[in-house]
């Protein structure tokens, strides 16, 4: 997991987003433009930074495997980014692989903590209770149709998404329309949220962000105007404005050094 993840309010609200689908079992989409932070908070959310490595590296076991097992019992989630024109059957057949071995890791830490003391496996490939499945564009009618009958037949809650418009797509496919519980729009950063967040970029380039300060508030109007409050690009955005105060031997991050910054990144 990303340890220089930032908690925003939007984060918060696919939290609760999430923990809504889950708990309803039901079929939701979150819907944003690009670079917002959706992928980065359904992978926080999983645990996917941490997991995914974990499941593909898997081996012998060890007691430091048993944050790992405490992870996938907190999220219990798979998160699936699809291959561009996967076959359906592709896909199908990786989301079981991640069930599997998450429900693996949940049934080590049950066993871990003493709740499971038995000799039989249960099924574990049921205790994962979410799957979300980024770029939800990618898939096909035949996949969003046997991913609504895994949803029917196994009782596991789904998450789309997706761009703008693709809970308009999926009125196209009335089975699947008809079982959505959940819709959420996840949104750029609103200027309280900029300005907190770019209290944390500027402590990380060790300096101190002052709004009230007329040479800081030009480069807050500057960075607001350039990124509109798009996460991925305020990102992409900092490590060019740490190379420009750098090359210039400059200590003060000013409209100059972020419009120079700017130059280097596509922006739209």
């Amino acid at each position: 997991m990303n340890r220089d993840f930032i908690v925003t309010k939007e984060h918060r609200r696919f939290t609760e987003f999430a923990g809504a689908i889950r708990k309803d079992v039901t079929i939701g989409i979150c819907h944003g433009e690009a670079g917002v932070g959706k992928t980065q908070s359904a992978r926080r959310y999983a645990h996917w930074d941490t997991l995914e490595p974990f499941i593909h590296a898997w081996g012998p076991r060890s007691e430091a495997d048993l944050k790992h097992y405490a992870a996938a019992h907190r999220s219990r989630t798979v998160f699936y980014t699809p291959e561009v024109l996967a076959k359906h059957r592709d896909l199908m057949r990786d989301i079981e692989f991640y069930r599997g071995k998450v429900g693996v890791l949940i049934y080590e830490h049950l066993c871990a903590i003493g709740k499971i003391t038995t000799t039989e496996v249960p099924r574990t490939i049921d205790f994962t209770e979410l799957i979300i499945i980024d770029e939800a564009e990618r898939l096909t009618p035949t996949s969003l149709e046997l991913l609504r009958d895994l949803h029917d037949r196994h009782h596991v809650a789904l998450m789309f998404i997706g761009m703008p418009g693709i809970d308009q797509r999926f009125r196209h496919y009335p089975q699947l329309y008809s079982r959505l519980g959940f819709s959420h729009r996840y949104r750029a950063l609103a200027r309280e949220e900029l300005l907190f967040v770019l209290t944390r970029h500027w402590k990380r380039l060790g300096r101190t962000l002052d709004p009230d300060d007329f040479t800081d508030a030009q480069a807050i109007a500057a960075v607001e105007r350039i990124t509109r409050g798009n996460f991925r690009l305020l990102e992409r955005l900092f490590p060019q404005i740490g190379r420009v105060l750098k090359i210039n031997q400059l200590d003060t991050i000013t409209d100059d050094v972020i419009e120079a910054a700017a130059s280097t990144l596509i922006t739209n």
